[in-house]
Parts: C-alpha cells; sequence; structure tokens
C-alpha cells in the first residue's frame, strides 16, 4: 500500500531505524525519489515506493477497530496502538480479533463486575474493545448456534497472556456459573486452579516477572441450559530444564521461593535454609521480586490447593518432593577410588544426600548408587557400570528434572480429577494459554518448540482470517476471487514431517548412543542443504536457521538431544517405585513391560507433536477467537512504547500477516456515508442529483474513472493502493480550492485597503469643508447677533418711558376711588348702627314683657305643685315603712346571693366530706342501734329468765312467800333498768329519726346547689365552646346521624331463620377473630344469652357463629379482590379492609388467620408483573392501608403507655366532670369522640397485627420495585438508541436538504417521554401516593442518567460534537416533562442527569483546547470524576467542524492524578452504578398522607348490602 502517486505536500510514514516509522512532509519529487521533512526536524530521501500515505484526519486518539482505518498498513497500525496506549486504551480490535497492549500498571476499573453487566448481551464491536466483548460474543455464538468454542491468547513473555486468560474465565464464569449446595462450584475452581499452577509452573524471565514456562489449554464445558457442568486443564511442555539450569537475571520457578519462605516448623522439618544455599537457586544473583512476598504466596499457594481438591497430606508430600529436590541440587561428586567413578565430595554432599533420601523416603545408599551407577542387562549377566562425577552430576539433574515433571503432571491430573469433567456435556469453550514466538541469543529446544507451536497456530490463524476475509465479501455479496495468501506449510514440513523433519531425524539421533549434537547438526546439513527455510549460519559447527513467519531464529544444538530424550533411568524408576512414600511410589509405577528392559526410548519432541496434532483437531472444531497481547516495553514499565519492540510482536503474533492477507483483498472498507463525507468534494454534482447513498458511490467512483472497486450492501471495497490515489485526487481538490480562497481572501483584503483608502479621503475632505462653513456661520453669528443687541436697547428704552406714563395714571384713578368708597362705607355704617339701636330697644321690651308672664306662670305653677306635693308627701309617710322593708330584704337577698355565690365552691368541697361523714355517722349509728339491740334483747331475755326462776323458787317455797323483800327489789331493779333501756332505745330512735331528716334535708339542699353549679358551668362551657361548636357543627351532625343509625340498627331485632334472635354482634366478635384452636377442643365459647337461660340448642349457635365468621371473611376477600375503584381519592378497598379488621377487632386478637388470608390474596393478585395498571391499583391500596395500620398501632401504643390521669378534686374540675357526666353533654361527647374516630382508632396490637403490619410494608416495596423495574425494562432498548445520533450523509444533508434516515432524530426520546406519561396516568388514576411517584420517578431518572452515561464513556462514537448536541436536545424533552409533570411527581428526577447533562455540556462548547483543568473539573463538570474526564477527553472527537479537544497539557495533569489514585479501585472506578433499592420508608409514607383525608371515603357497595357488614354504613 505504498504511495503510488505522492506529490509535493502530502504527508506520509518512512522507515526510520531508530523508530521504526515516522512521519513527515513531502517537500520534493524527483522522480522516483521523495524529499520527506520529518516531524522530528531531519529531513531524508527516500524511494517513493517505501513511503506509505498517511491519513491526517484520524482521530488524535486512534480507532477502536482498526479495519476502520483509511490506510491498514504498518504504521498506520503502529501510530493507532500508541495513540490509544498514550490514553490508557490498552484494547483495539482489528476486525474480531484482540490486541491487548500490557499497561504493566492495575486498571481495576476496567474488570469490575459492573463493566461485565455492561458487556453482558452487548453485540461484538458496540462497546470499546474489551476481552470481555470478546468472552460474550464466544458464550453467545455457543448458545445460539450451537458450535463449541475456543479464544487463542497468545503473546511473548509478559505481554499478559495469563491475565487475559484470567479475565476470560472470570466472564465465562460470570456468565455460566451456578451455585452448588456444597463445596465450590467448577468456574471457582477453575479460577483457583491458576495460583496453583502458577507456584510450580511459573518463573521469573528477563521479559517477565510471572511468565509461564508452559502451555494451558483450559476446557470450559457447558450443559444445554448454557451452565457450565465441567472443565478439564491441558498443558504442554513444562520447562523442565529450568530445575537445574538458571541464567542470570531469571530465577527458578516460584514453588522453590516459596517453600524456603515458609513458617519456620516447616522450614525447620524440611531442612531447608536461604535460597542462596541451594545450587538450584543461586545460580542466579535474582532471588527476590520487588513486591512479592513468598512466604504470603506461600500460604495462598496451600489455600488454593485447598481449593483445588489436594488433601493436606498430599500437600505435605509434594512439598516434602520439592525440598529434596533443592537437597539434591547441592549433592556433588568428586573422584572415586576406581578408575571413572564418583562418590558423595564431602560431608555436606553427604548431608544433602542423607536428607534428599529421608524427604524421598527411600535407602540412602540406594540412592547414591542410582546416581554414581548405572546397571547394564545383557542376556547372558548383568553389568554394574560406575559414573564419572560429570556423569553423576548428569543423572542428579536428570532425576531432578524427572521427579519435577512427574510433580507437575500429578498436580494437573488431580486438578482435572478434583474439578471433574462432564461426559454429557453439549459444547465447551476452550481458553488457550500458550506461549509466543521467542527468538533469544541463545535459542534451544524448548524455544524450537515454543516456535514450532507457533507455527501451526499461526497457519490455523491465517486460515481464520482468510476465512473471516471471504464472509465479508459473501456477507456485502460482492464478486471475488480466491485471494493468495502466505503458507508456512513448508515449515511444517521442515520440522515435523515423518520420515525426514527435523523431530524424525532427533528422535533417530536419540535412539544411537553414540550421537552428539554434531553428528545431529551434520545430518540436518545434509538433509535440507536445498531448502529455502532452512540455512547453515556462517562460522558456526552445529547451529542451524529456520526461515520462520516471524523472521529467521538460529538454534543451539548443544542440549537438543538431551531435552529431548524423554525415558526414565532403570535405577531411579527403582528407587523411587520402591519408596516408602505412597505419593512418590505414586509417580513412578512400576509397569509389567518395563520390568526386564533398562529402558523405553520416549521423545519429548513426539509427543508434543502429537499433543499438537490433538490440539489442531480440538480448535478445528470449534470457532475460533484470537487475542494477540503486546508487551510495550522490556523495561516493564508503564506509559512506555517501544515502537521496534511492539512492530516485532505485532509481526510474531500475526497480525502483520492477517493485514497481508486483507491487503491481497480489498484492505479499505468504508461505509456508504463515510464515504461520501470523505470523498464527495471530488464530485460534488452527483449528489446534488441523487440522494441514494448507494447510487451516490457508484456514480462518484464511475466519475473518478477508479477500476477495480466493488460496491457491497453497506460498505464500499477499495483495492490496496486506490485509497491513497482518491486521497491525492482530493489533496489536488482541496488545493486548488485553496488557492481559490486564497484568490478570494487576497482580493477580499486589496478591496477592503481600497475602501478604507477611499473612506479616509473623503473623511478629510468632510473635515476641511466643515471648517470653511464653521468660519462663514461665525461671522453671520456675529452680526446677528449685533442687530439683536440693538434691538433689545430701543424696546428697553421705550418700555422704561411707557411705564412711567402708566403708573402716574394709575395712581391719579385709585385716589379718586378711594375717596368715593370712603364715603359709601361711611353712609353704610351709620344706616347699620341706627338698625342695631332699633333691633335691641325692641328686644328689650318684649323681654320684659315676656319675663313678667313667666314669672306669674311659674308662681302658678308652684302653688299648685305644692299642694300635689303635700298631697303625694302624706301618701310616702303611709308608705315610708313598707320601703324600707323591701330594701332591707333586698340588701340581704344580695348578701345571701354573694355569699351563695362565694360559699358555692366551699359547698361544693364539703359535699365530698359531708357525704363521707355522714355515711360514717349513719354507720356508726346502726351500729349502735345494732348493739343496743343486742343488749336489749339480751336483757329481755335474762330479764324473763329471771322471772320464770324467780316463779318457780315462789312456787316451791310457799312459806316464804310473804317475804318479797329481796324479790321486789330485784324485780323493781329490773323493771328500772328496763324503762332506762326503753328510754334510751326511744331516745335512740328519736336521734336516727333526726339524723335522717337531716340527711334528706342536707342531700337535698347538696342536689339544688349541685344543679345551680350545673347550670353555671353549663353556661359557662357554652360560651366557651361557642366557637368550636360553629366549627364542628357538620361533623357533629354527621356523627350523630350515623351514631343513630348504628343504635337503630343494634337495637332493631333481626331473627334468624330459625326464628331465634342472633346473639349480639359485640358478644359474637367479642376478639375480632374466629375461635382459638383451644376454644374448640375445649368446646368453651363465648357466654350467650342462649347459654344463660340454660337453653338445649347453644351449641347450634356457636356452630352457625363461627360458619357465620367465616364466610365474612370470605365475603370481604371475594369483594375485595375485585377492582372496586376510588372514593374522594382512597381506595376503596383498603378503607373497606380496615374497618372490617376495627370492628372484628382481628388487631387485638392473640391468633387469627384472617391475616395470612389477606396475604395470600395480595400475592396472588400481584402475580402478573407486566400489568403495571394492575400493580398501581394494588400499590395504592396497599399503602393506604399500611399508613391507616401505622396511624392505628402507633396511637395504641402511645395510648398504652400512658396513665390515665387523675380526677380533679376542684369546684371547676368536679363541675366539668359533672357537665360532662350530665345527660345534656354525654350525646354530645360521644359524637365528638365518634366522629373523631370514625376512620382511625389506636388499638392495642397483638403480635399478629405487628407481623401483618411487616408483610403489608415488604409487599409495598415489592410492588414499588416491580413497577419500577418494569419501567427501567421498558426504556432500556429506547435508551441505547438514544446515546447516538441516527447517522446521517453530510453531503446528503448538505446539498439535497434532507436525510438518508427515515425516522425523525427524536423519535427514540419521543418514545422515553411516552413511556413515561403513560406510567404517570397510570399512577396517577389509581390515586398512588405522590412520594412514591416522586421516588420512582427519580430513581428511574438515575437509571437514565447512569445507562446514558456508561454508554457514553464505553462507546468511543458516542464522544462526538454532533451526538451531543443530539443527546442535549433529548435531555431538553426530559427537562420539559419534569415541568409538565410538576414538582409534586417528578420531585429531584431532572437533578438525577446530572453526570450525563454536565458530560453533554462537555461535549458541546466550542474552543475546548483554550479550556484549563480547573475550568472543566469546578466550572464546567464538578461532579465528575477524574477518570470520566480522561476518558471523555481521550475519546472525544469533533465530526461536525473538525475541531480539537482538549489540550495535551490538561491531559497531562489528568493523567498526574489519575496516577496518584491508581490504587484505589474505588477512585478508578470511572462507570456508574445503578440504585436498586428502596428509597423511602413507613414514616416517610405517613407523612405524605393526611388522616382527613378518609372522612369522606365509603366503604365497597357491595358489603353494605349484606346484614353481616352493617356496621360499614
Amino acid at each position: 500500500m505504498a504511495c503510488s502517486t505522492t506529490t509535493i505536500g502530502a504527508f506520509v510514514w518512512v522507515e526510520d531505524p531508530e523508530v521504526a516509522w515516522i512521519d513527515g512532509e513531502v517537500i520534493e519529487v524527483k522522480g522516483e525519489d521523495i524529499k520527506v521533512q520529518c516531524t522530528s526536524g531531519k529531513t531524508v530521501v527516500v524511494k517513493a515506493s517505501k513511503a506509505y500515505p498517511k491519513d491526517v484526519e484520524a482521530p488524535p486518539s486512534g480507532v477502536d477497530d482498526m479495519t476502520r482505518l483509511a490506510y491498514l498498513h504498518e504504521p498506520g497500525v503502529l501510530q493507532n496502538l500508541k495513540a490509544r496506549y498514550d490514553i490508557n486504551e490498552i484494547y483495539t480490535y482489528t476486525g474480531n480479533i484482540l490486541i491487548a497492549v500490557n499497561p504493566f500498571r492495575k486498571l481495576p476499573h476496567l474488570y469490575n463486575s459492573h463493566m461485565m453487566a455492561q458487556y453482558k448481551g452487548a453485540a461484538f464491536g458496540e462497546l470499546s474493545p474489551h476481552p470481555f466483548a470478546v468472552a460474550d460474543a464466544s458464550y453467545r455464538q455457543m448458545i445460539h448456534e450451537g458450535i463449541s468454542q475456543s479464544i487463542l491468547v497468545s503473546g511473548e513473555s509478559g505481554a499478559g497472556k495469563t491475565e487475559s486468560t484470567k479475565l476470560l474465565m472470570r466472564y465465562l464464569a460470570y456468565m455460566g456459573g451456578r451455585a452448588v449446595s456444597e463445596g465450590r462450584t467448577v468456574e471457582q475452581q477453575v479460577l483457583e486452579s491458576n495460583p496453583v499452577l502458577e507456584a510450580f509452573g511459573n518463573a521469573k524471565t528477563v521479559r517477565n516477572n510471572n511468565s509461564s514456562r508452559f502451555g494451558k489449554f483450559v476446557e470450559i464445558q457447558f450443559d444445554q441450559g448454557g451452565r457450565i457442568s465441567g472443565a478439564a486443564i491441558r498443558t504442554y511442555l513444562l520447562e523442565r530444564s529450568r530445575v537445574c539450569q538458571v541464567s542470570d537475571p531469571e530465577r527458578n520457578y516460584h514453588c522453590f521461593y516459596m517453600l524456603c519462605a515458609a513458617p519456620p516448623e516447616e522450614v525447620k522439618k524440611l531442612k531447608l535454609a536461604d535460597p542462596r544455599t541451594f545450587h538450584y537457586l543461586n545460580q542466579s544473583n535474582c532471588i527476590e521480586l520487588d513486591g512479592l512476598d513468598d512466604s504470603k504466596e506461600y500460604l495462598e499457594t496451600r489455600k488454593a490447593m485447598d481449593v483445588v481438591g489436594i488433601s493436606s497430606e498430599e500437600q505435605d508430600a509434594i512439598f516434602r518432593v520439592v525440598a529434596a529436590i533443592l537437597h539434591l541440587g547441592n549433592i556433588e561428586f568428586t573422584k572415586g577410588k576406581e578408575t571413572d567413578s564418583s562418590v558423595p565430595k564431602d560431608e555436606k554432599s553427604k548431608f544433602h544426600l542423607k536428607t534428599a533420601a529421608e524427604l524421598f523416603m527411600c535407602d540412602e545408599k540406594a540412592l547414591e548408587d542410582s546416581l554414581c551407577k548405572r546397571v547394564i542387562v545383557t542376556r547372558d549377566e548383568t553389568i554394574t557400570k560406575c559414573l564419572d562425577p560429570d556423569s553423576a552430576v548428569l543423572s542428579r539433574d536428570a532425576l531432578a528434572k524427572i521427579v519435577y515433571s512427574r510433580v507437575f503432571d500429578w498436580i494437573v491430573d488431580k486438578i482435572n480429577s478434583s474439578i471433574g469433567q462432564d461426559p454429557d456435556s453439549k459444547y465447551l469453550i476452550g481458553v488457550l494459554d500458550i506461549y509466543g514466538f521467542e527468538s533469544f541469543k541463545t535459542n534451544s529446544f524448548e524455544q524450537f518448540c515454543i516456535n514450532l507451536t507457533n507455527e501451526k497456530l499461526q497457519q490455523h490463524f491465517n486460515q481464520h482470517v482468510f476465512k473471516m476475509e471471504q464472509e465479508e465479501y459473501k456477507k456485502e455479496e460482492i464478486d471475488w476471487s480466491y485471494i493468495e495468501f502466505v503458507d508456512n506449510q513448508d515449515v511444517l514440513d521442515l520440522i515435523e514431517k515423518k520420515p525426514g523433519g527435523i523431530i524424525a531425524l532427533l528422535d533417530e539421533a536419540c535412539m544411537f548412543p553414540r550421537s552428539t549434537h554434531e553428528t545431529f547438526a551434520q545430518k540436518l546439513y545434509q538433509t535440507f542443504k536445498n531448502h529455502k527455510r532452512f540455512s547453515k549460519p556462517k562460522l558456526a559447527r552445529s547451529d542451524f536457521t529456520i526461515d520462520h513467519y516471524a523472521g529467521d531464529v538460529t538454534y543451539q544444538t548443544e542440549q537438543f538431544l538431551d531435552k529431548n530424550k524423554d525415558y526414565v533411568v532403570a535405577e531411579h524408576q527403582a528407587l523411587l517405585s520402591a519408596s516408602r512414600c505412597t505419593f512418590v511410589a505414586g509417580l513412578f509405577p512400576l509397569l509389567a513391560e518395563d520390568s526386564n528392559k533398562q529402558s523405553k526410548f520416549s521423545s519429548i519432541g513426539s509427543r508434543f507433536k502429537q499433543q499438537l496434532v490433538s490440539l489442531l483437531e480440538t480448535l478445528s472444531s470449534t470457532e475460533p477467537h484470537y487475542i494477540r497481547c503486546v508487551k510495550p516495553n522490556n523495561l516493564l514499565k508503564p506509559s512506555i512504547f517501544e515502537n521496534q519492540n511492539v512492530l516485532q510482536q505485532l509481526r510474531c503474533g500475526g497480525v502483520m500477516e492477517a493485514i497481508r492477507i486483507s491487503c491481497a483483498g480489498y484492505p479499505t472498507r468504508k461505509h456508504f456515508d463515510e464515504f461520501l463525507d470523505r470523498f464527495g468534494i471530488l464530485a460534488p454534482e452527483v449528489l446534488d442529483k441523487s440522494s441514494d447513498e448507494i447510487a451516490g458511490c457508484k456514480k462518484l467512483l464511475e466519475q473518478v474513472g477508479l477500476q477495480g472497486y466493488q460496491i457491497g450492501k453497506t460498505k464500499v471495497f477499495l483495492r490496496a493502493g486506490q485509497m491513497a490515489d482518491l486521497d491525492a485526487r482530493r489533496t489536488e481538490v482541496l488545493g486548488r480550492s485553496a488557492s481559490i480562497i486564497q484568490r478570494k481572501v487576497r482580493s477580499y483584503l486589496s478591496r477592503k485597503s481600497f475602501i478604507m483608502l477611499r473612506k479616509a479621503a473623503s473623511n478629510i475632505q468632510a473635515v476641511c469643508r466643515g471648517q470653511l462653513a464653521r468660519h462663514i456661520f461665525e461671522s453671520l453669528r456675529k452680526e446677528a447677533a449685533a442687530l439683536r443687541i440693538q434691538k433689545a436697547l430701543r424696546m428697553h428704552l421705550a418700555r422704561k418711558s411707557y411705564k412711567e406714563i402708566y403708573f402716574a395714571a394709575v395712581s391719579v384713578q385709585s385716589g379718586m376711588r378711594g375717596m368715593v368708597a370712603r364715603d359709601k362705607l361711611r353712609s353704610r355704617r351709620q344706616t347699620k348702627a341706627a338698625i342695631k339701636i332699633q333691633s335691641h330697644c325692641r328686644r328689650f321690651l318684649a323681654q320684659s314683657r315676656y319675663k313678667r308672664l313667666k314669672k306669674a306662670a311659674i308662681v302658678t305653677q308652684c302653688a299648685w305643685r305644692v299642694r300635689l306635693a303635700r298631697k303625694e308627701l302624706r301618701k310616702l309617710k303611709m308608705a315610708a315603712r313598707e320601703t324600707g322593708a323591701l330594701q332591707a330584704a333586698k340588701n340581704k337577698l344580695e348578701k345571701q346571693v354573694e355569699e351563695l355565690t362565694w360559699r358555692l365552691q366551699l359547698e361544693k368541697r364539703m359535699r365530698t366530706d359531708m357525704e363521707e361523714a355522714k355515711t360514717q355517722e349513719n354507720a356508726k349509728l346502726q351500729s349502735a342501734l345494732e348493739e343496743m339491740q343486742t343488749q336489749f334483747k339480751e336483757t329481755k331475755v335474762s330479764l324473763l329468765k329471771e322471772l320464770e326462776a324467780a316463779k318457780k323458787a315462789a312456787e316451791v317455797s310457799p312459806v316464804v312467800q310473804e317475804v318479797t323483800v329481796v324479790d321486789q327489789e330485784l324485780v323493781k331493779k329490773l323493771t328500772t333498768e328496763n324503762e332506762e333501756l326503753k328510754s334510751l332505745v326511744s331516745s335512740l330512735e328519736q336521734k336516727i329519726d333526726e339524723t335522717e331528716k337531716k340527711f334528706e334535708e342536707t342531700s337535698r339542699i347538696s342536689v339544688e346547689r349541685q344543679k345551680q353549679a350545673l347550670e353555671a358551668e353549663t353556661k359557662i362551657v357554652n360560651l366557651k365552646t361557642a366557637m368550636h361548636k360553629l366549627e364542628e357543627k357538620i361533623l357533629d351532625m354527621e356523627s350523630e346521624n350515623q351514631i343513630l343509625r348504628q343504635q337503630s340498627l343494634l337495637s332493631a331485632p333481626i331473627k334468624t331463620s330459625s326464628g331465634h334472635l342472633p346473639p349480639s354482634p359485640v358478644k359474637s366478635l367479642e376478639n375480632g377473630h374466629h375461635p382459638s384452636e383451644e376454644n374448640r377442643l375445649d368446646g368453651t365459647e363465648p357466654a350467650t344469652p342462649a347459654r344463660r337461660q340454660g337453653t338445649e340448642s347453644d351449641a347450634k349457635p356457636r356452630r352457625s357463629h363461627i360458619d357465620r365468621q367465616h364466610e365474612d371473611v370470605d365475603a370481604l376477600i371475594n369483594c375485595v379482590i375485585k377492582d372496586i375503584g376510588f372514593s374522594h381519592g382512597k381506595p376503596v378497598a383498603a378503607f373497606t379492609i380496615y374497618k372490617c379488621l376495627l370492628h372484628w377487632k382481628s388487631f387485638e386478637a392473640e391468633r387469627t388467620n384472617v391475616f395470612d388470608r389477606l396475604v395470600q390474596m395480595i400475592g396472588s393478585a400481584i402475580e402478573n408483573e407486566d400489568d403495571n395498571a394492575h400493580l398501581a391499583y394494588w400499590l395504592s391500596n396497599t399503602s393506604t392501608l399500611l399508613f391507616m395500620l401505622q396511624q392505628s398501632l402507633k396511637a395504641g401504643a402511645t395510648a398504652t403507655t400512658h396513665r390515665k390521669p387523675p380526677i380533679s378534686t376542684s369546684l371547676f374540675g368536679r363541675m366539668a366532670l359533672g357537665f360532662r357526666s350530665s345527660p345534656s353533654s354525654a350525646n354530645l361527647a360521644a359524637a365528638a369522640a365518634s366522629a373523631a374516630a370514625a376512620v382511625i382508632r389506636p388499638v392495642d396490637a397483638k403480635y399478629p397485627a405487628l407481623l401483618f403490619k411487616q408483610q403489608l410494608a415488604a409487599y409495598v416495596e415489592k410492588i414499588y420495585g416491580i413497577i419500577r423495574d418494569n419501567l427501567k425494562r421498558e426504556l432500556q432498548t429506547l435508551l441505547s438508541l438514544c446515546i447516538q445520533a441516527p447517522r446521517t450523509s453530510k453531503g446528503s444533508v448538505l446539498r439535497s436538504g434532507r436525510s438518508f434516515g427515515k425516522d425523525s432524530p427524536l423519535n427514540h426520546w419521543q418514545g422515553i417521554i411516552e413511556g413515561l406519561n403513560a406510567l404517570l396516568n397510570t399512577l396517577q388514576e389509581n390515586f398512588v401516593p405522590p412520594v412514591l411517584i416522586q421516588k420512582i420517578f427519580t430513581q428511574t431518572f438515575s437509571y437514565i442518567n447512569v445507562q446514558l452515561f456508561n454508554s457514553l464513556l464505553l462507546r468511543r462514537e458516542c464522544c462526538t460534537f454532533s451526538n451531543g448536541e443530539y443527546v442535549k436536545s433529548g435531555l431538553a424533552e426530559l427537562e420539559l416533562w419534569c415541568v409538565q409533570a410538576k414538582e409534586e411527581y417528578a420531585g429531584s428526577s431532572w437533578d438525577e442527569l446530572k453526570h450525563i447533562r454536565q458530560a453533554v455540556g462537555f461535549l458541546v462548547i466550542h474552543q475546548k483546547y483554550r479550556i484549563s483543568y480547573d475550568e472543566i473539573a469546578n466550572d464546567l463538570c464538578p461532579i465528575l470524576s477524574v477518570q470520566q474526564l480522561y476518558r471523555i477527553c481521550t475519546l472525544y472527537w469533533d465530526d461536525s467542524y473538525n475541531t480539537r479537544s482538549v489540550s495535551q497539557d490538561v491531559i497531562s495533569s489528568m493523567r498526574v492524578l489519575m496516577t496518584e489514585d491508581s490504587n484505589n479501585a474505588d477512585s478508578s472506578a470511572f462507570l456508574l452504578d445503578d440504585d436498586s433499592s428502596i428509597p423511602f420508608s413507613v414514616d416517610d409514607l405517613s407523612s405524605a398522607i393526611q388522616e382527613k383525608d378518609f372522612a369522606e371515603v365509603k366503604a365497597a357497595d357491595e358489603l353494605q348490602e349484606n346484614p353481616a357488614f352493617s356496621f360499614l354504613l
């Protein structure tokens, strides 16, 4: 794709020995040679065929997919990768190939779970390049097409292959993982196997601190449903030679250093020490790695081994074998007594020999013999051969290598058996982590096998790329012929062809004991001396060079034969198979066929070739995906991009080969609109005549006379060089246009200068003419002034003379007129005085006459009045006495009233005391009376007894009958006492009567005074409550009416079908719930009148009562399960349920099933989660019912905690109490109480009610979440279309005035508005509380903000000027919606869009390069983080005006700030998370609803017709 036609001023790429490629401008063309002024300042002369065109219109931050580059060549690819690496965009596509550049720093924000959720289900190429996109594409293709997939990750050591593989497996586990009841999942075990394999298979190399020294192919198996069902790990070619040989500054395998840093008890048990004391580790000066703690890694490895199923006993055995290998390396040998024999060198060697034998659990002498001797078995005898010290060292190293290799293979097999393979799996996704192409100064057998692997994979890669090219052509339906590409089959035949290949010759040499690397090299020289891919380096005796696809590699054959041998020495096999350690013995099982042979030859090369064949068969049966890892520098440091190094890796990774394949066909592919936008200026008349993109492209290409192109369905396909030809023509047109513009500008400048000069001359002339005119005007003005002065003077003199004459005449006239006036005044005064004198005289005469008549009349009246007064006096004297008596009575009554008024309180206060005193006095008198009566009875009885005794005595002794002195005295005495007792009883009875009369009188007076006090209090209270009664008149009347209706219903007898009256409703539902199970079992029921009367049919009413309760609950549920609408803006169902529960006293029940049935009813009602109208109806009902429960239970709890206030003992307190208890005030108090508690009443709730409240709150949250998520799902598809403006053609729009797109640009935004309006109308129609509507739309707008903002950061095509204008117009529609919806429903929804608003505002700002970082961070986008600003600034490109983004100083400032926060995962994350929590509480809901709103609500009409629900009326 070199420049075919180069013109002066063109920008090209030329080769440079330092930076690979450098750009510059052509300043001179001489035939085939061109002179280029490079950007570095130097000038070079190169051939035109060696220069490549540069796309000056390429975005400064590069493109996501390099197939979109205008020029697909090496410098273009290299520059694109460097531009993206500079802005931390480490992933780039080349078609469906992902190129990953190692950043050598942690970027945790790129790999969190939120990022995986973004790539889940996204189309390949829709978001920014990422390994998750490759994994998602493979998983989706496997699910949809039913084809197994494979992902090949390649690259040289240190390029990040292992990390990329981990990311792929993490994403596949995220997509196909599932939880298990016990243990770890398959995907967790696969991920946890990485630390184990890294510990035993990774080591530090020159280019990487954690280089995998083996190939790994992970097969993740899936079932029919796409879930991970099994896995297997295949490994290839472990680098065994590293166990014994380590080059400086590399390290051995990590496990050796981990074991030396193990806990002290482990180190002591294994007799280990510092790593520098072991021969296998101290060959290199690199012992420790920066930032790596080997002791911590040891513990982590043990944990990982636990996870993958390796028991602690097996772990101990593994590390015991690893320690034995270290001790083996410290065994040194010296010459023995016999010829060519060897023995341990010293005591130190013997110690390590003994320790190794102890760790292997074998005989120490047998171990020494296996290292120092060989047993040769012949047909006749067995010969023991001693080995010299050098051979003994080789035998020791061979034992160490084979033991370590067997341990590694055992670990892999153990992991596979622990994970478990699924034989019934339908598909698999294989992830291949394989070493990349290697070319060092010294290349041995390992590099030979590694490069063979890469040759095989490159062939597979080339075939896949070729296939993709052909599929692209078929998809676009263009005419194409077979495209030839470079095939490396000849290199593969050179290496693995059988017979005659290098591996075959190597195996043949290994089977001959006397073969050496020199004889092997000579055999190669003779066999392949004419092969174009094989050569012999100069001055080399045993080296050979192979021309690989990535370049020439020279191999040294010194250790080829030893490293290719894979058989086990018979002595080593016998020794370790006889070990007392079952683990060691299991590593070396003794096979029957090997028992009689010394050894069985096995070739590593042949075995590796078979593994490659198996691997390629597996890959061929799958659909491949490729990830090419690139190491930007050899220093392993961030922000360093070495062009030469990267370019070499691109060549080794086959990327350049893929580009060559693309160049062989149609390397340049442009969408029709992009092609017209770029080259429309070549034939503008074509665009004026047609609005069809395809026809426009065809006519344009025909107009310019281009041949060999193809027109596809969506793209224009150009041959190599045609893009440069079109750009050259475009540059020529732009040059001519520039000349025209320059000519027009020069003409404009000249015309502008002429106009300025002409205007200046006119201004000078105008000034001169003005000056002359001013002089003439001044003279004329002076002449006119002189004339005006003369005129004014003459006028002054004439006016002065006139005024003197005028004043004289006026003075004469005024004197004459004054004299006449004074005469008239004098005559008037005289006339007035005479009249006044006459009037006074007449008045005096009349007054005198009046006084005389008045005096006479008064005298007459006084005489008459005296007469009448005397007569009246006599009457008054008669009534004087009566008047004095009445006045005294009046005063006395007033005093009595005042005394009563003041003593009213005292009398009222004494009433209680008097009542108590009277009660006590009555009790005392009663007891005294009873006592006296008792004494009287006793005395009477004793008297009768004495009389009877006396009679008997008299009858018995008749002789002394006449001597009665003693008896008479006794009788008299008794009679006297009897009389006294009678008088005492009569006095007591009299006192009791008097006391009772006083008590009755006092009671009567108290009652009268109480009535007076109550009347006074009634008047006072009526006066105080007059205003309140007026305000509550309506409520009281309604409450009284309701009470009257209830009383009438309760008093009206309702007969059952059997003719008996039903029990009282209050009694039948005393606890508001069905009888408990215990009551039913015991047969006890609440007492009824029927039971109290002892009727025999009391069981039947009880059973009918329970059935009736069930029927009532069923009737309630059957009614409210239907949509029964709303009353005065409140849900009827919730109101009805609450009234029923309140009437049934279910809240106070200890046990009830009413709440359970209501919960089941609500759960079944919301099973259909797609009907927002139905969900909104139940959200309104549940939230309202929850509010009513919250108010009742809250008030009930408060009422139970407060003590009843004590009864006041004051006068007015008792007056108020008596007033409230009076019959007239009781009705008013009951009416007021019933009105206040008509809807919500406090209750003493029990546990079932509290549990029902919690369940109801959970349902409110659930329904709220369902409605919110339904709206989010509805908007999700529209949001993906709203983030990017519809694609239009600039040329077509500018010329024809209409777009190629059919849809209006804001159609998708209108769809969002319609969805919001539809839900808002639904919620309003169902009277959902505004607080819930606010929260729904606030969270929805937050979701819109997250989706739009994340898409903006993940898709580069969205960070454009035109797209910012498009999104801004859509956000304006959302703002208008918020205004129209009002704050009552929209709330703070608009504020939730702050991230996307600020980001879009930044995109549409002009002259961004003039803005500083402080202005961006503090003024324009204060809410955005540094990472978010950096990503927007680096992704931005102006597709409308081609303006620049922010300056490089701003980018550098952001990069410094990000580097400081690079270790903080939270601060590094630039994507937003969606909040799916419940943003409200029950208290928020309670504060938004007013209790008074329920005063007018009516219950369900259906239940009001049911007599059992008469309480709802």
